[in-house]
């Protein structure tokens, strides 16, 4: 658990250190960037490792180099809750492809740099309740 909290941490950190992440507010509504995930107040382990599946999505199909880190982060993250999780016996389901990013081509083409800058910034949100909600002992 603690590793898992580190890690967060450090992903936390490198999102703050792109600069123009901090332009954009998390809330900000941007027009066809719904799939995105905003924050939600109670996490299980389950939906933490959903909501970093779609992030990870996402930022793979971002061409931008500042996110090709925090990519490889979020796939060590979900290594590490999943073995939380198994230490809890609580099998994680597979997480499979989400319908709603195939219009991801669509929305990045319009606005690539509004969907990182929001990607990351509700990211960043995402992962500061997983941190909260660490501390809670989560459930499956």
């Amino acid at each position: 658990q603690d590793d898992t909290k580190t890690l967060i941490k450090t992903i936390v950190t490198r999102i703050n250190d792109i600069s123009h992440t901090q332009s954009v507010s998390s809330k900000q509504r941007v027009t066809g960037l719904d799939f995105i995930p905003g924050l939600h107040p109670l996490l299980s382990l389950s939906k933490m490792d959903q909501t970093l599946a779609i992030y990870q999505q996402i930022l793979a199909s971002l061409p931008s180099r500042n996110v090709i880190q925090i990519s490889s982060d979020l796939e060590n993250l979900r290594d590490l809750l999943h073995l939380l999780a198994a230490s809890k016996s609580c099998p994680l389901p597979q997480v499979r492809a989400l319908e709603s990013l195939e219009s991801l081509g669509v929305v990045l083409e319009a606005s690539l740099y509004s969907t990182e800058v929001v990607a990351l910034s509700r990211l960043q949100g995402s992962l500061q309740d997983m941190l909260r909600q660490l501390d809670l002992s989560p459930g499956c």
